[in-house]
């Protein structure tokens, strides 16, 4: 014996002849990638020990960042991301920073330092420097550090905080 049970979920309103069409949602759309080249970008291995830090950061990373949407990439890396035009691009696993020293100055931003590389004229490199894997976020020199400051939360929540360790 066979028993089927239906429910009416809509309601019994036999007043109303009315099509009923797909429920309203208030809210937002939940970003997207920016409909941009993909851009190539050659990154040299992550070492193994970076490998369980830079997954965690890499999940945890935002599809929108100071206004600007991630962008797709192709890199022989899993550990790089960025977002769009000049790209913002950020490295999980970089190697420490060149010239930061004992006594190099750091900043500070959400409790997250950071080494600031403005060597290049055209790019700024800013370098996570009290973690446990070095991340590099590099901008365009016209771009503020907002980016920058964006990605503090992310980081600071994905991996914890390590004593710097700088050159001699």
């Amino acid at each position: 014996m066979a028993l089927a049970v239906l429910v009416n979920v809509l309601g019994d309103d036999a007043e109303d002849d009315e099509p009923r069409g797909p429920a309203e949602i208030d809210g937002t759309a939940a970003p997207q990638r920016a409909d941009l080249p993909t851009l190539q970008l050659d990154v040299p291995p992550v070492p193994p020990e970076a490998e369980e830090p830079c997954t965690a950061l890499m999940g945890a990373l935002p599809l929108e960042l100071a206004g600007e949407q991630s962008r797709r990439i192709d890199s022989d890396s899993p550990f790089v991301y960025a977002w769009g035009e000049p790209p913002v691009v950020l490295e999980c696993g970089v190697d420490r920073p060149d010239g930061w020293v004992v006594g190099a100055s750091a900043i500070q931003i959400n409790g997250v330092q950071w080494y600031v590389d403005t060597s290049d004229p055209e790019t700024t490199v800013w370098t996570v420097v009290d973690r446990p894997v070095y991340v590099a976020v590099r901008l365009p020199a016209s771009v503020d550090s907002a980016p920058v400051t964006a990605l503090t939360t992310a980081l600071a929540g994905a991996l914890p905080y390590r004593e710097p360790e700088p050159g001699a």
